[in-house]
């Protein structure tokens, strides 16, 4: 036996059944993955397979990607390689409802053209005037389109999430409602204070955009049946009836995206003094939140000194920040959550702080949440606030960070078990809601976001911060399925060398304390120097022998601590390449050296096996 094995005719027996079993497993497990990656980066949800099963006619994807213009972009032709993996897993898990086409348009080609036509953006990759296309076209068969102009690298969480929306949107037969019901006059109005006619804000005509929208009366009993999402907007005063409509909508599985106020700025209110104006400029849904397990308390405004905005007071309109007017960066905001983890900076004014209920059936989650330095203070203040600077000089940060906005998940009770009067036959509890609520209405005014530019008629907006692609993002989110919605934020591809990017921060530490302590020293010094200064300009700047020598001092040690800092840079470097040396020597020697050790082992086991 063993010389047939060793024998030529022995090694070419074993190499055909090698390639017989390679042809017979490639025919039986065509379909078969295994995915090994620690977060299953090429596995897809079950939301995904859900959107997938219930398509009902074919759909087409059209994947544009330059790979011949990014040959030396190891990055983005590793998140190419991801995404085609990805979609293919679509088509596979779709029985053939999906047909996937990639196409790598050259210049100057149809294919070229085709993808301009469909509305993907080109990104030019140097100044010769190379573009680069990496995006996602679908078409459905009814001839509707929907696009991913590009695939951002620093979205890649929300991969799977992006390619699902495009396919589920157009699944759809027609565009989603929303269904809204506001306090103020976001459809435009009449301004009684100038006496002219407003027109409708900004948000509503980007909302109008993507969605067809019904506008609600302030005491309707029942939501339609085709409003997807409802949308609350400064909700003052709601009859019990509307209350019960909006409650009962929940119960049904609707979801809802609220926007409550302590003191609305841009609601006009009433002219009946101080209280009765803070009052009237406030909104709630007390009985709707308790249910929903949650609370807004009454008349609390979050200042925040960290987050304050510089606003311009006064006949010189000197900048003063305001610490009720709040600019939210990116920490602020959850980077794990569809609606916020793409945004840059959100603005808000007098926003009110939400809690949640102890014991409460639902999950609180907050999408924004104030700094470290802030605390709450009574919403009344502001009906007659002339100077923010006296918020500020009395502000009190308790060290506690703030919900702004938050998602409501879970099951939840009705707010009326018993129904109201006449309405008795209502559903009690729901399974699962999803409700964002929002602890502030002036977000949505134009001024607090946009520029609008007004040219021969039409309005071309500018805006300045994400406000309005939030509110874009929560509809979005909240209009699909619940399949759509479990699709959460995956794994990146790349993973990142932790280690060494701790040892950069820690060095980066050390520089900035290093940095700072010569940057004041060269404050003081220029403070000393302009002390010295004649207040005759014409006159030379003389020093005496004592405040010569205190200047060589100063000189010298601002070469010392210089030198310190290029020791502190260099010691980083010689940590990071440390790491690497040891990390080159496992891969170059010990890896072989293992393998080699693994052979004479496996040599010396055959030698003195016995015969």
């Amino acid at each position: 036996m063993k010389r047939v094995i060793y024998s030529g005719a022995g090694l070419l027996l074993i190499a055909l059944a090698f390639l017989v079993f390679n042809v017979v497993s490639g025919l039986l497990f065509t379909n078969a993955r295994l995915d090994l990656t620690e977060q299953k980066l090429y596995t897809i949800s079950e939301g995904t397979e859900s959107i997938l099963e219930e398509l009902k006619s074919p759909i087409e994807l059209q994947f544009f990607y330059s790979d011949g213009a990014v040959r030396d972009l190891v990055a983005l032709r590793n998140y190419a390689r991801r995404v085609e993996e990805l979609l293919r897993a679509y088509e596979r898990a779709a029985g053939g409802k999906l047909k996937l086409q990639v196409i790598d348009p050259q210049p100057f080609s149809e294919e070229e053209d085709r993808a301009a036509e469909l509305g993907l953006q080109a990104v030019p990759l140097d100044r010769g005037g190379d573009k680069v296309y990496f995006g996602l076209a679908g078409t459905n068969a009814e001839g509707h389109t929907q696009t991913i102009p590009f695939f951002p690298l620093d979205q890649e969480e929300f991969l799977e999430y992006e390619v699902s929306r495009l396919v589920q949107s157009l699944a759809a037969a027609q565009l989603p409602v929303v269904g809204v019901l506001s306090g103020l006059q976001i459809n435009g109005g009449f301004d009684m204070r100038t006496q002219q006619a407003t027109p409708p804000w900004m948000v509503l005509e980007d909302i109008r955009q993507l969605f067809h929208i019904e506008s609600l009366k302030h005491d309707i009993d029942m939501i339609p049946t085709n409003v997807s999402v409802l949308m609350l907007v400064h909700p003052k005063q709601l009859p019990e009836q509307t209350l019960y409509a909006v409650d009962q909508f929940v119960m049904r599985g609707g979801k809802v995206l609220v926007f409550v106020d302590p003191f609305s700025e841009a609601d006009p209110g009433s002219m009946m003094g101080p209280g009765g104006f803070a009052e009237e400029k406030a909104s709630e849904l007390e009985p709707l939140f308790k249910a929903w397990g949650l609370r807004m308390p009454a008349d609390q405004v979050v200042a925040d000194a960290s987050y304050a905005m510089s606003v311009g007071v006064g006949p010189e309109r000197r900048a003063v920040r305001h610490p009720g007017w709040l600019s939210l960066p990116q920490q602020a905001l959850d980077a794990d959550d569809v609606t916020t983890a793409s945004l840059e900076s959100l603005t808000l004014a007098t926003t009110g702080l939400l809690e949640p209920l102890e014991g409460a059936s639902t999950r609180f989650t907050p999408l924004m949440r104030s700094s470290g330095y802030a605390m709450p203070i009574e919403a009344e203040r502001f009906a007659t606030l002339q100077n923010p600077e006296e918020l500020l000089r009395g502000l009190e940060p308790t060290g506690e960070r703030y919900t702004l906005a938050a998602r409501i998940q879970g099951p939840a009770q009705s707010a009326y078990p018993n129904g109201i009067e006449g309405r008795k036959d209502g559903l009690k509890e729901s399974d699962s809601i999803n409700v964002i609520v929002v602890a502030d209405t002036d977000l949505l005014s134009d001024r607090m976001w946009v520029q609008v530019q007004d040219f021969f008629g039409q309005r071309f907006p500018q805006p300045w911060a994400d406000n309005g692609s939030f509110v874009i993002n929560a509809l979005d989110n909240l209009s699909g399925s619940d399949a759509l919605i479990s699709v959460r934020s995956r794994g990146r591809f790349a993973r990142p060398f932790v280690v060494v990017e701790e040892l950069q921060r820690q060095a980066e530490n050390r520089f900035r304390e290093t940095e700072e302590v010569l940057q004041r020293r060269l404050a003081e010094t220029e403070a000393q120097l302009a002390e010295l200064q004649s207040p005759d300009p014409e006159q030379a700047l003389e020093l005496t022998a004592e405040q010569q020598a205190a200047l060589q001092g100063y000189m010298q040690e601002k070469l010392r601590i210089r030198k310190e800092l290029r020791e502190v840079r260099y010691q980083l470097n010689a940590d990071i390449e440390g790491l690497g040396r040891t990390l080159k020597f496992l891969n170059i020697a010990l890896v072989p050296l293992l393998l080699t050790l693994g052979v004479l082992g496996l040599w010396f086991w055959r030698r003195r096996r016995p015969a």
